[in-house]
């Protein structure tokens, strides 16, 4: 679906096709190096797809909306630092690249899609349903406008989307896996291994003396890039929004009553009933299961007679106008509760219906919609406020005011932070908190310069969100007093590290030479144990990922050593025992299996197929452009 409304997956094998689809082509980008198709042109656009181009602010929102969707998935405000760390620069710029280099294969192909059935797709979508199951159009309009589309807009991308899809079917299909290949995957991941092991930790490490001052200013020294002081900015923010508008909207109880009965049929969920069917090809054949019925047959002991499970004869629990056939919906709907209906002559065939239960419908009285309907009113009118309000404020920007100044002439509430860095944070090292769309603010914060004036920023919900940057506290070095704290701890932690490590060596080199561990393990003061059934990509609170790549890679019978979940801990290890699993082919395990790689193989062919199409079609970038939104270099 769409960006602003796709739920993500961090299961790899649980992605749609399209999610595969756009991360096969941004790998392309990495495979052949986006480095190579970086050129200089006009400042107004970011980059150019064939006759397409992508201006800089449609990818400052593309790349700002997906890094709030990453933060609102891990639940921490991810940076533009830490973004183009992550990679993200170059993994959204190359979905994009992706997206707009397949429109531009659908229209150099001349592909289309009637209109008819972009409707259906979207109907079908289960995010736009209401209570009744059915797709609910003011569900559709609320969830689209909260992801910041128009109809016009939304119904325009899936069309594209779908055009999309057309392509890649085509080129990727379904490949096939060799058998060979899903039992190597299979062992890889639920290969077992057992061993022994020792944890050395602090108290192996000994006594450590405090650092002389010489020590501690070399150490220093040596990392004292680490503990510069970041770049702090000085912030104000004024947030206009719908619902905080709405809370000062007045609306009469008459005006409430008279919508209530105006929209009375919103209230209501029909009636559903859990329905059965056996459909038989013949009048005279349903006219004597009828009889038998009468006779005392039971409906599920005639299903069997002809071969039917109840599955096959269960329909599930509908509305009337869930069913397509009118004439079988008004039988259906007029038996009581536990009644088998007369033969019914329907469009696919004679049937027999059973009402197996009936859920009556439902309606919500006034006094349980009030509250909804006067908010959805306030909202309403709200969101005419918030555009006049917003066309007063940039008038009062464009005249020379300050942010502040124009909140208080217009009444809005202003909000200074005095000191903000590039993760949210303040000169205290906490998150300032109560920040609007922080994964977007802080960024955009550190993109302007002062007294730079920039566009708003769209708020949940509708509305906007200005700031002002109105002071720039550089980035600089502290002195040694600044940190000496954090300095004797960072200092302290590597050495316990490097102790036990020359411990952890130590016992190797004792088991190589026949030493057993439980000896080893007892001559530092700790206890050999042993751990079973470990997997490679199962870790745990003793053995971190390091750790059991570590145990992985020994051969059996061989010691190692390796860091564990803290970096001050160290594991010695033999492994013991290797477990090789076994794999029936028509497994569920065998299956998924299959599917990942077929996945991958999805992958290999379209990351080929977008190389050529953009050696075909062209594609250029804007270096300047993407340091300007992404806030750093290319490289």
């Amino acid at each position: 679906m769409l960006r602003g409304i796709q739920k993500a997956s961090t299961n790899w094998l649980g992605k749609s096709i399209m999610t595969v689809v756009l991360g096969a082509l941004a790998f392309s980008f990495a495979i052949w190096g986006i480095g190579d198709i970086f050129r200089g042109f006009g400042a107004s656009a970011l980059a150019k797809v064939g006759s397409t181009e992508i201006g800089i602010e449609q990818f400052r929102q593309i790349y700002m909306d997906r890094l709030q969707q990453v933060s609102r998935q891990t639940g921490r405000t991810i940076t533009l630092d830490q973004a183009k760390a992550l990679g993200f620069d170059r993994q959204i710029l190359g979905q994009v690249i992706a997206e707009t280099v397949l429109d531009e294969r659908a229209r150099q192909l001349g592909l289309g899609i009637p209109d008819s059935e972009v409707a259906s797709s979207i109907m079908a979508d289960p995010s736009f349903r209401g209570p009744s199951g059915q797709f609910d159009r003011a569900r559709f309009e609320a969830v689209i406008r909260q992801a910041g589309y128009n109809e016009a807009r939304f119904v325009a991308e899936q069309r594209r989307q779908i055009l999309r899809r057309q392509i890649v079917d085509t080129v990727a299909g379904e490949p096939s896996v060799p058998k060979s290949a899903v039992e190597a995957l299979h062992r890889f991941t639920n290969e077992e291994r057992t061993i022994e092991y020792a944890v050395l930790d602090r108290a192996q490490a000994g006594t450590i003396p405090p650092p002389s001052p010489e020590a501690l200013a070399k150490y220093f020294e040596e990392r004292k890039a680490m503990f510069r002081a970041p770049e702090y900015r000085k912030v104000t923010i004024v947030t206009v929004t719908p619902a905080e508008l709405a809370k000062a909207v007045n609306v009469p109880d008459e005006e409430i009553k008279r919508i209530y009965e105006q929209r009375r049929a919103r209230y209501v969920t029909p009636e559903r009933r859990h329905l059965q069917q056996i459909v038989f090809p013949k009048l005279e054949e349903a006219q004597a299961a009828a009889a038998r019925l009468a006779q005392g047959t039971s409906f599920e002991a005639l299903a069997a007679e002809r071969g039917l499970q109840a599955k096959d004869i269960d329909l599930g629990t509908l509305a009337k106008s869930d069913l397509v056939d009118r004439t079988v919906a008004d039988a259906a709907f007029s038996l009581k509760e536990g009644g088998v209906s007369a033969p019914v002559e329907g469009r696919f065939g004679t049937a027999l219906l059973r009402a197996v239960k009936i859920e009556p419908e439902q309606a919500r009285g006034y006094e349980q919609v009030a509250a909804e309907i006067k908010q959805d009113v306030a909202l309403e009118r709200a969101r005419g406020e918030v555009v006049a309000l917003r066309d007063k404020l940039e008038d009062s920007l464009a005249g020379g005011e300050t942010l502040a100044e124009a909140a208080q002439k217009l009444n809005l509430q202003s909000r200074t932070i005095e000191a903000i860095d590039r993760s949210g944070r303040g000169p205290d090292g906490a998150p300032v908190s109560g920040i609007p769309k922080a994964a977007e603010l802080v960024p955009a914060a550190f993109a302007v310069d002062v007294g730079v004036e920039s566009d708003p920023l769209q708020a949940e919900g509708g509305g906007y969100i200005w700031y002002d940057v109105t002071g720039i506290t550089p980035s600089r070095e502290r002195s040694l007093d600044d940190v000496k704290n954090e300095l004797e701890i960072r200092w302290r932690n590597d050495e316990i590290a490097a102790r036990l490590t020359a411990k952890a060596t130590a016992m190797v080199d004792k088991l190589k030479g026949g030493a057993a561990l439980k000896d080893v393990a007892a001559a530092e003061g700790v206890k050999a144990e042993t751990a079973s059934g470990l997997k490679r990509g199962d870790p745990t609170e003793t053995f971190s990922a390091q750790a059991l790549d570590a145990v992985f890679r020994a051969p059996k019978g061989a010691p190692g050593a390796a860091q564990g979940e803290l970096a001050t801990r160290r594991i010695v290890f033999r492994v013991t025992d290797i477990t090789t699993p076994n794999l029936d082919m028509a497994s569920d395990t065998a299956k998924r299996i299959t599917a990942a790689l077929q996945s991958g193989l999805q992958n290999d062919l379209l990351g080929g197929y977008a190389a050529r199409l953009q050696q075909e079609i062209g594609v250029t970038i804007n270096p300047n452009a993407l340091s300007q939104v992404t806030g750093g270099g290319t490289n």
